[in-house]
């Protein structure tokens, strides 16, 4: 991955692949909020992290966990924040109140060869059937 487009697809077709519907479709509202967290995450990573250096979607049963790894050693300072919004607007700055409104068990790590790894867990739950529809088990 090289770009936040190219990550995003990357998510989506892991989305599209755990929760397709026999099993349930993906709530559309969780996988918008899955979209969002991947944009800002790498687009931080190439904006502030000096470059993307690997970005991994991993599904698990009840979301997917993603994680980023750039070339910076700087933790963000709002990465462990309130999730609010900043109060004045230079142009930046709400990705990570995103992330964090969005995103649950969000761990940064400092890699040993230098930079950073974040990792953050996005719920995705699945559509309810419609009535009188049964799914296969």
């Amino acid at each position: 991955m090289t770009t936040a487009a190219s990550a995003r697809a990357h998510a989506r077709a892991m989305v599209d692949a755990r929760w397709n519907p026999s099993a349930g479709p993906a709530r559309e509202e969780d996988v918008t909020d899955l979209l969002l967290v991947v944009s800002e995450m790498v687009t931080n990573a190439i904006r502030h992290g000096g470059g993307l250096a690997g970005f991994e979607a991993v599904p698990l049963h009840d979301g997917i966990r993603l994680t980023v790894r750039d070339h910076s050693d700087v933790v963000p300072s709002a990465a462990y924040g309130s999730g609010a919004p900043p109060g004045v607007h230079h142009g930046s700055g709400y990705g990570w109140p995103l992330i964090i409104r969005l995103a649950r068990d969000i761990t940064v790590d400092r890699r040993p060869s230098g930079g950073k790894t974040i990792s953050v867990f996005v719920p995705i739950r699945t559509t309810a059937p419609a009535r009188g529809t049964h799914l296969p088990h």
